[in-house]
């Protein structure tokens, strides 16, 4: 296993930060998908937070929450509530869709909601990567949203939800 990479000291914090809000800057003129970007004023002194708001055509909204700290820069974005039903088939179709992804995954957050959720190395973000994760999550929630919501939603679409299409 390949050892932790080491922590970013405050000036090198305060450089990453200023890399990130560029970024965002130049992505919300750049790219429609990207149309808010907020701080998070509330973050606390060994972290900088950003709440990433995404347009989608499957998913109207999502939001990205990247939190930067000493050593990783996590990301996590809300997919949406625990299934009503069919719960084994549900879980099944997003471990299934977490083998075909990179940098990021599916996993049960709090109230049983579904996020997505990943992590980049600090010394390594740089705008190519953060483009890659902006892609990478509207993606992943494109593919996998519609499929997702008729099977642990069955009954508001008038189906089962048992089926195995996308």
């Amino acid at each position: 296993m390949p050892p932790d990479p080491p922590p970013l000291g405050p000036d090198e914090l305060d450089a990453l930060e200023a890399v990130i809000d560029a970024w965002f800057a130049r992505t919300l003129e750049e790219n429609p998908i990207l149309v808010a970007v907020e701080r998070d004023p509330d973050a606390g002194p060994m972290e900088r937070r950003w709440f990433a708001r995404v347009v989608g055509e499957e998913k109207d909204t999502s939001t990205i929450r990247l939190t930067l700290r000493q050593r990783m820069l996590h990301h996590e974005t809300y997919v949406m509530p625990a299934p009503e039903e069919n719960h084994a088939a549900f879980h099944q179709h997003l471990l299934k869709r977490n083998s075909s992804l990179v940098g990021v995954s599916f996993c049960v957050g709090e109230e049983d909601a579904v996020l997505l959720v990943g992590a980049l190395p600090a010394s390594t973000v740089d705008d190519a990567g953060l483009d890659r994760l902006l892609g990478t999550v509207w993606m992943a929630v494109e593919r996998c949203f519609r499929s997702a919501l008729r099977i642990g939603f069955a009954s508001r679409f008038g189906g089962t939800g048992r089926g195995g299409g996308n």
